[in-house]
């Protein structure tokens, strides 16, 4: 375990918080409050790297016409604002289809915390998961492993299976892979997400990801 641990320490990217004007605005999405949010196209060879991230966590209409990816760091305070407007959206949307990247960058005990999720997500059905998420999210303080162990719990799972199942090699290397392509796709922020074949920088709201999704619906883009 203790090996394992300090090996998270290579995991972690340590991402700098990054201001809107740092990234592309391609296409016209705006936050609620009325600012420009990052966004820009990702590659093909990038976006086949994402499509093929393991560790993939997918909730909501699996079978949805659209779906929304995002990257999170347990630990970072806009991902735990937006988890709650993010989970209405899902809930409310009865045909998107919402994948969750834990994306592990900001801290040791976010590594810790991630892993635990990985493991946990072998042992949920989708809308479980999504219910382990919003409980972990409303828990105070730090997120490491052991609080995300404890929301497990309180899931009904069984503390010693979910860490045996969270802490593997496999699961780590996960993480790491995921880190280094997050990193080549510009995910300098979190969260981010990734629709339509287009890397939104930061959590715009979610009215404004209402509208990107209709788009999608409508001709196929993040912006018609």
């Amino acid at each position: 375990m203790k090996s394992l641990l300090t090996a998270a320490v290579a995991v972690v990217l340590f991402v700098l918080p990054a201001r809107a004007q740092d990234f592309p605005h391609q296409y016209p999405i705006v936050a609620s409050d009325g600012s420009e949010v990052g966004n820009f196209d990702l590659s093909p060879q990038v976006l086949a790297k994402i499509n093929a991230l393991k560790g993939q966590i997918p909730v909501g209409a699996l079978d949805g016409d659209v779906m929304l990816m995002q990257f999170y760091d347990l630990n970072c305070p806009y991902c735990r604002e937006a988890a709650v407007e993010v989970d209405a959206l899902v809930r409310a949307d009865k045909k998107l289809k919402l994948v969750l990247v834990p994306y592990a960058v900001l801290s040791v005990q976010s590594v810790q915390g991630a892993l635990i999720e990985l493991g946990v997500a072998k042992m949920l059905t989708p809308p479980q998961y999504l219910d382990f998420h919003k409980r972990l999210y409303a828990s105070r303080g730090t997120i490491d492993g052991q609080k995300a162990v404890a929301a497990a719990k309180d899931m009904g799972l069984d503390p010693a299976k979910v860490t045996a199942a969270g802490n593997t090699q496999e699961n780590l290397d996960i993480l790491r892979t995921t880190s280094t392509v997050g990193g080549e796709a510009r995910l300098m922020a979190t969260p981010g997400y990734v629709i339509g074949g287009v890397a939104i920088i930061g959590h715009p709201g979610r009215k404004s990801l209402e509208k990107v999704i209709s788009a999608m619906r409508a001709c196929g883009k993040v912006a018609c």
